[in-house]
């Protein structure tokens, strides 16, 4: 369905479904991101006729996505629980390491890679909200200061100063936490 802005939200789904559903993946767990994910795309269905274009698409795509993780962050019925299904999948899926074209690693090694994670995103998972967004947005999404700025609603100089102390928050938390062969 095109709308007169010429915008068309199969398209729109198409390009930004997986990569949302990644987002909210990493945010709550993999049944909740499923149900936001279609949270977030019946809103921006009913929305895009009145998309303006004052921002990127994905700049607002990622607002509603992130409103809708921190309205159910906020919910007294999320719980948080390992993200471990993803990673399963990634590690059943390789079978080629793709920088190399060398085999995959052996089993002894995707364990570690698996307790790495689990430790990782189990920190990640406790930082404050505000934290925890910026730090995703960044470094899972690979968005720059500007654009997480404008998807929260805040300054850069805010986003660069979460960003910084989530980092450090994270490295603290790692480091008194979790053994040195799992966080390096």
């Amino acid at each position: 369905m095109s709308y007169s802005n010429g915008l068309d939200f199969e398209n729109i789904y198409a390009d930004y479904q997986p990569k949302i559903l990644r987002y909210l993946s990493r945010l709550t767990d993999d049944r909740e991101a499923e149900d936001l994910t279609q949270e977030v795309f019946v809103k921006v269905s009913r929305a895009l006729e009145t998309f303006r274009g004052d921002s990127q698409l994905s700049t607002w795509l990622y607002r509603i996505a992130t409103n809708a993780a921190i309205d159910k962050i906020h919910s007294s019925s999320f719980r948080q629980n390992a993200q471990e299904s993803t990673l399963d999948d990634m590690c059943e899926a390789q079978t080629k390491d793709i920088w190399t074209g060398e085999e995959s690693p052996a089993l002894e090694q995707i364990l570690l890679q698996k307790d790495r994670f689990r430790c990782f995103s189990s920190f990640v998972r406790k930082l404050p909200v505000n934290y925890r967004l910026v730090v995703m947005l960044s470094e899972m999404e690979g968005l720059a200061c500007k654009e997480i700025a404008e998807i929260l609603g805040v300054s850069q100089d805010v986003v660069k100063i979460r960003l910084h102390r989530g980092r450090a928050k994270l490295l603290q938390e790692l480091k008194a936490e979790c053994s040195p062969e799992e966080w390096l």
